[in-house]
């Protein structure tokens, strides 16, 4: 199993680390392939070399990212420029609504209620269902959902809904709507409903943002 993956991109290095790996395995090969790396000519006529570190689905703690960093420093002309995970923590959920004009909602809308809004929501709270959550904008769910997601309310077909959706009632974006059941989608917290070319409500994974839409991707921090 290769824990350390390297592939060169227009502004440097990207460093993929496996997530089956452990985090000893991980420091471990960082050492050996900048040891390599740095004595390669090419490296040694280099100024410097920049190094994104992508995670996968593997959150790193403080002390880890620390780690890398720190090892990195040991040589010269190596630096990492940034580090980041395919995974939406809590504090990156508000790490966004400090940088965007997001609404946070932490309430409960229970069965016949119907919360309407503009803009972005980033929604903690309980939809009961028959409950009903509706927002001309995208909606970054982290809260229990038995109920009705509408994000790009009313017929925008770019807004997008991201979180655990796996026990909503229904999800719309724009005019495009489904009836959710338990086999359509995963029970996690990376899913993200869309409206695909063919106009057609669509499923994908946190990791395949930057495919689905390159625009919130790059809002959110995305490199």
């Amino acid at each position: 199993m290769q824990a350390v993956l390297l592939k060169g991109n227009q502004d440097g290095y990207q460093l993929i680390l496996n997530q089956s790996a452990s985090f000893t395995e991980i420091i471990a090969e960082l050492k050996r392939l900048f040891d390599k790396l740095a004595a390669e000519p090419s490296s040694l006529e280099a100024a410097r070399l920049s190094f994104d570190v992508l995670t996968e689905d593997r959150i790193l703690k403080s002390g880890e990212k620390k780690q890398i960093e720190d090892l990195a420093a040991t040589y010269p002309k190596f630096s990492i420029h940034k580090i980041s995970s395919n995974v939406m923590t809590v504090t990156d959920a508000y790490q966004l609504k400090e940088r965007e004009n997001v609404h946070l909602i932490s309430r409960t809308i229970r069965n016949g209620q119907e919360v309407k809004l503009n803009g972005d929501i980033l929604f903690l709270g309980t939809i009961h269902e028959g409950g009903k959550l509706i927002t001309t904008g995208n909606i970054f769910s982290m809260g229990n959902i038995a109920g009705i997601l509408h994000a790009g309310y009313p017929n925008s077909e770019e807004k997008l809904i991201l979180g655990n959706i796996h026990n909503a009632q229904q999800v719309r974006v724009g005019e495009q709507f489904d009836v959710i059941d338990d086999e359509k989608i995963d029970d996690n917290d990376q899913v993200v409903a869309y409206v695909n070319d063919l106009h057609i409500l669509a499923y994908g994974k946190l990791k395949e943002l930057k495919q689905i839409n390159p625009k919130l991707y790059n809002r959110i921090g995305g490199q």
